[in-house]
């Protein structure tokens, strides 16, 4: 199993989860680590390999029960996704009660409904829409990303959603930017989560692509009230870019990542 590709060591767990039962999985990656222990702890060879197992079930397991097949989400973006959410919980950027992640995949055109926020606690998807990018980020495509005061463009990487309020756009939600070299200047720019009349169906027929923004992730008029509400203070989006993006961030690290999940379910037991 160690030899195959981490996707299909998750697959494959997955039908095996049905004959054994998680807590062998348990037991056999309970360590005991210090209430301090920094997120750059290093693994030992086992419990890396007890852990990576029962991250990459969870994440299959995960992904087949909110339907995300269906919906269109990649896999390996899903996957991506958590490895951030789960490093975010270790650095304690988020709490451990968060239970969202929004998903923006701008490595798809435009024209499709390419954002997609899930519930991890129930197993659910809770919206999948339209989204813009920056229009000096591309036409159809979103193509080139910056983090740059003045850019026009989308930003890459993992961010904190914050709080709301009332601008031109009418409700509209603060993104802080939390992945270094990347969007971290999201606040200062006014990135941030808002409906607009150009984010439609009827806009892409007249003109063949999407309308585009100042770098936000513009969403349809008629959801983003009720999106807003369900990602606001303090849940995880990710926005994915195309292959030859160049991202590389430290928050798809995977050792921290997995601390924090395992952590999370019980696969670490606590000093003192």
């Amino acid at each position: 199993m160690p030899n195959l590709p981490t996707f299909t060591a998750g697959l494959l767990l997955t039908c095996l989860s049905l004959l054994i039962p998680m807590g062998n999985v348990r037991a056999a990656a309970s360590v005991v680590v210090p209430e301090e222990a920094p997120a750059s702890s290093v693994l030992s060879a086992s419990a890396r390999m007890a852990y990576t197992a029962a991250f990459e079930q969870h994440v299959a397991l995960t992904y087949a029960r909110a339907g995300l097949t269906a919906a269109g989400v990649p896999l390996d973006v899903y996957r991506k996704a958590l490895v951030g959410f789960y490093n975010l919980q270790q650095q304690g950027t988020i709490s451990a009660n968060c239970h969202t992640v929004t998903i923006v995949d701008f490595s798809r055109s435009s024209t499709r409904e390419r954002l997609w926020v899930v519930d991890l606690a129930q197993g659910r998807l809770l919206h999948h829409t339209l989204v813009a990018h920056g229009k000096n980020t591309g036409e159809e495509y979103a193509q080139t990303f910056s983090n740059r005061e003045g850019s026009e463009m989308s930003s890459l990487g993992f961010y904190v959603t914050g709080q709301t309020y009332q601008g031109k756009h009418g409700l509209s939600l603060k993104l802080h930017g939390v992945d270094e070299g990347y969007n971290t200047n999201a606040l200062g720019r006014a990135v941030v989560v808002h409906g607009a009349e150009y984010v439609s169906q009827e806009f892409i027929r007249q003109h063949g692509r999407l309308g585009r923004s100042q770098g936000c992730p513009a969403l349809p008029v008629a959801q983003t009230p009720g999106i807003i509400r369900s990602i606001k203070g303090g849940t995880v989006l990710f926005a994915n870019g195309p292959a030859n993006s160049a991202y590389h961030s430290q928050l798809l690290l995977l050792d921290s990542a997995l601390l924090a999940f395992a952590q999370s379910k019980g696969l670490i037991a606590r000093a003192g």
